[in-house]
């Protein structure tokens, strides 16, 4: 089978080749777009007035008048209307899969993405959840709430497990904290996971405690993943194809068409062949598994190749945690944390540093690429350390490797990034979500201007990559635009104006910049001659709007391959995927269900309270978290 890479490389040729005025059946455009801007994200020709699609591929960039000299009886004619096109967004780094968790639970989000904004709302927005889907709740015996975060609630604390008691003693309720490295568990929960009084926390994570010396339900990293994997492992396959539907779904409304599987499993990569396989996979999607728990899959599934959407691109290892959750490993103390921490707490790795060179070294031996989670500047000195021992063994990778995240990157680490060819998909969204907290409790007022650095990583003529971590927050493109281009705070602070970027290298950073990080930049990341016909829509060009508008614009259309895979509708909102749980597919609510309610509590040991390495033998198969 021919290569889309080949094919598209293929059709450029016979256009080049052409004699001039002469049309052949080859030269025949199936669609040709114009009527709007076109950021093609192409420094030799940065706007055009049409586009020329064949097969799937972009046959001609160019003029209107051009263009129409490839039109033939049977060419489609798609008017943009006065709105703007650009390239198919690449996702730096998500969690398509369980990104569709955001589309399948209650919203625990802060506006301007939900209404909690306190513990009474939180339990509200549960009960309110727990009354539309009553017969779900019947079925699954289970309720998940997704988004919450303590820092903007009015009580800048944490719900706990009697917070959550008083919405319910009788059905398991977790709800899962937007960074996606915290929860919290109801004591039907913790009874179903087996955490008792008598629970130590295990490696790598922490099982809070009350006055009273009790798990309080708050649980931290392996703490809340072993509890997360035996309740969601209960969805079975069947299941977890739902979620890849529902994410991939979700990815393509706000206009990708490349998505991450970034910490992937076996189970997740078998969703979403199996999904694919089905006709339900609109986009692409690079799957990177765990490499603590799947090196024999990763080294026998690696390729550059997708086998229809899907393709295991190479191995994700996570250091440490969440910034804002207070668990990600610095380099020196905590500003102010809210909450019991001991004086001078700068957080905890998840793995040991044995593990990280362990890890790294053999994707380096493999030639593989690796890209890994690193938030705290501990947990990038690891890396850092770990890449350049690969290096000095190695040699200089071809493998391309990532930084994950990078909030609190020191700008040695990003000379040493540079050094060692290390390509930085940061987080600026975290700008918006958390950077009044990270100025406030993280990293304090002088540090929290330097977080995200995107303006050190150009001063050194850089790439780099901006990704939103989904279902961490909403794959929401144009606020990752915004935040990038504005770093203005939830509160309106401007959190470090050096560090700001222009609109069209905020736009380079989630397109051609990470398709390049994917390995995937001949066929993806611009609109040029031979590459994929995989574009976006937009209300309105994000080059001519004032930049303090960007989150305002919206995703009128994705297009994969030249087939539409979403179009707005008019007067639905993006959020109001949490309003409907299933996407509005009775036979998927069916699905889910069935899967969900199959076999709860009756195979599967109650508890992951093990290390790591066994709860992932046990559970590891379906889900691997973030």
């Amino acid at each position: 089978m021919m290569s889309r890479s080949v094919l598209g490389a293929s059709l450029a040729a016979v256009l080049v080749a052409a004699a001039p005025g002469l049309l052949t059946a080859q030269e025949v455009a199936d669609t040709i777009y114009s009527g709007g801007p076109i950021l093609t994200i192409d420094d030799a020709m940065p706007r055009a007035e049409a586009v020329a699609v064949q097969d799937g591929h972009i046959l001609a960039v160019g003029s209107l008048a051009d263009m129409e000299a490839l039109r033939g009886e049977g060419t489609k004619m798609f008017d943009l209307a006065g709105r703007a096109m650009l390239p198919g967004f690449v996702d730096s780094h998500g969690h398509v899969v369980l990104g569709g968790i955001q589309a399948l639970s209650a919203n625990m989000l802060a506006p301007p993405d939900g209404d909690v904004s306190d513990i009474a709302s939180l339990q509200q927005g549960l009960r309110a959840w727990m009354d539309e889907n009553r017969e779900a709740v019947e079925k699954i015996n289970l309720v998940v709430g997704f988004g919450y975060d303590n820092a903007q609630l009015a009580e800048l604390r944490h719900p706990t497990r009697d917070d959550l008691d008083a919405v319910s003693t009788e059905v398991p309720i977790l709800i899962i904290h937007q960074s996606g490295h915290i929860g919290v568990a109801n004591s039907k929960a913790l009874e179903f996971v087996g955490i008792t009084d008598d629970s130590e926390s295990p490696p790598g994570g922490v099982i809070r405690r009350g006055e009273d010396g009790r798990p309080n339900g708050v649980l931290e990293e392996y703490g809340f993943f072993n509890a997360l994997v035996p309740l969601l492992s209960q969805l079975g396959p069947d299941g977890f194809n739902e979620f890849a539907r529902a994410g991939a779904e979700m990815w393509a409304r706000f206009g990708y068409t490349t998505a991450q599987e970034g910490r992937s499993s076996p189970g997740n990569v078998a969703a979403l062949r199996a999904v694919d396989a089905a006709g339900g996979l609109p986009i692409d999607v690079a799957a990177y598994p765990d490499v603590l728990a799947a090196q024999d899959f990763i080294e026998a599934e690696v390729s550059q190749d997708y086998d229809g959407h899907v393709r295991v691109a190479g191995c994700k290892l996570t250091i440490d945690g969440s910034p804002q959750g207070f668990t990600a490993l610095r380099d020196r103390p905590y500003y102010d944390p809210v909450g019991d921490y001991p004086p001078g707490y700068k957080g905890y790795s998840a793995i040991t540093e044995e593990q990280v060179n362990e890890m790294v070294d053999w994707c380096y031996g493999k030639g593989i690429q690796i890209i890994t989670h690193a938030n705290g500047e501990g947990a990038s000195d690891m890396l850092i350390a770990a890449i350049a021992a690969a290096e000095e063994k190695y040699g200089a990778p071809e493998s391309r490797p990532v930084l994950i995240h990078g909030q609190f990157l020191r700008e040695d680490q990003v000379d040493s990034l540079q050094e060692l060819g290390i390509f930085p998909s940061l987080f600026p969204m975290h700008t918006f979500y958390w950077g009044d907290w990270h100025r406030d409790h993280t990293v304090g007022p002088v540090n929290a201007d330097n977080i995200s650095p995107t303006g050190w990583v150009r001063q050194r003529g850089m790439m780099f990559g901006t990704h939103h971590d989904a279902p961490v927050a909403f794959p929401n493109s144009m606020r990752i635009l915004s935040a990038t281009v504005t770093r203005r705070t939830r509160s309106g602070d401007i959190l470090g104006p050096a560090q700001r970027v222009d609109v069209m290298t905020a736009l380079k950073a989630m397109t051609i910049w990470p398709a390049w990080q994917h390995f995937e930049e001949e066929e993806k990341g611009s609109i040029e001659a031979g590459k994929l016909a995989d574009f976006v829509i937009l209300s309105d060009d994000p080059t001519a709007v004032d930049p303090e508008t960007l989150a305002e614009l919206s995703v009128e259309v994705t297009i994969k391959e030249d087939a539409v895979i979403f179009e707005a509708e008019e007067g639905v909102q993006k959020t109001d995927l949490f309003d409907r749980p299933f996407l509005g597919d009775p036979a998927g609510a069916h699905l889910l269900l069935h899967a969900m309610n199959r076999g709860i509590g009756a195979e599967a040991p109650p508890a992951c309270l093990l290390a790591p390495e066994d709860c992932r033998r046990l559970f590891g198969a379906y889900i691997a978290p973030m």
